[in-house]
């Protein structure tokens, strides 16, 4: 086994997220027995390898009891990345047949879950890089493309192309132009696709608006010249 593949530098890799990803985080000691997400991270390592041994009753044991102490259900079928950070993580789930990529990061309530009874494959796929933010949601067999950023409260329905932020709900897109997105999504700016259009709307009114007092202006100039 490749050094970089040992339970141990795995382990290293999950606390060395949490100090990348959390400024809050200060000492090994505090991260390793307080952080939630990282307990749940684990907690699925496990029981994913009783998952995929078959022993299904046992994987669902641990999956429940790390639900219990952590608030973060994590069906044990799920396939989870390297370096996957969830940030404080209440009420977070993630479905079965879900796939998460490496280096993905999400906040607190958010389901990555499925649209009904259907079988198969019915949870989205999350590839690397991408950012899921504070309660949004993302149903059904999608998949979020690389380094694409999901806001706060959204709820998505539809494949995400790489490098996009979406926003609103149902969500929508905004395409980066094939520029890389960084993980520093600011929740607080984030952008608004309805306003946007009303915003065009808006302005193509005060345009023909304009348009139609300078042909209101011409007529009455005709008929102030014929008149005289």
């Amino acid at each position: 086994m490749r050094r970089d593949d040992s339970v141990f530098s795995k382990l290293k890799e999950d606390i060395d997220v949490v100090f990348e990803q959390d400024p809050a985080a200060r000492s090994y000691l505090e991260v390793i027995l307080t952080y939630s997400g990282l307990h749940a991270i684990w907690a699925h390592r496990v029981a994913h390898a009783l998952f995929k041994r078959k022993f299904y009753f046992m994987a669902r044991v641990v999956s429940q009891m790390s639900r219990f102490f952590t608030g973060i259900e994590i069906h044990p079928g799920a396939k989870i990345g390297r370096r996957f950070f969830i940030d404080h993580g209440m009420g977070v789930v993630i479905g079965e047949t879900c796939e998460i990529g490496n280096n993905v990061t999400v906040f607190q309530g958010v389901t990555l879950g499925g649209t009904g009874k259907e079988k198969g494959k019915r949870h989205p796929t999350i590839k690397d890089n991408a950012l899921i933010a504070t309660g949004a949601k993302v149903l059904g067999s999608i998949t979020i493309g690389e380094n694409s950023k999901i806001g706060a409260g959204s709820v998505v329905l539809r494949d995400v192309p790489p490098n996009s932020t979406v926003v609103g709900i149902p969500g929508r897109v905004r395409v980066q132009d094939g520029i890389r997105v960084n993980k520093d999504l600011n929740h607080r700016d984030l952008p608004d696709p309805v306003a946007d259009r009303l915003k065009e709307l808006e302005n193509e009114i005060k345009r023909l608006t304009e348009e139609l007092e300078a042909l209101k202006k011409g007529a009455e100039n005709i008929n102030v010249h014929s008149n005289i």
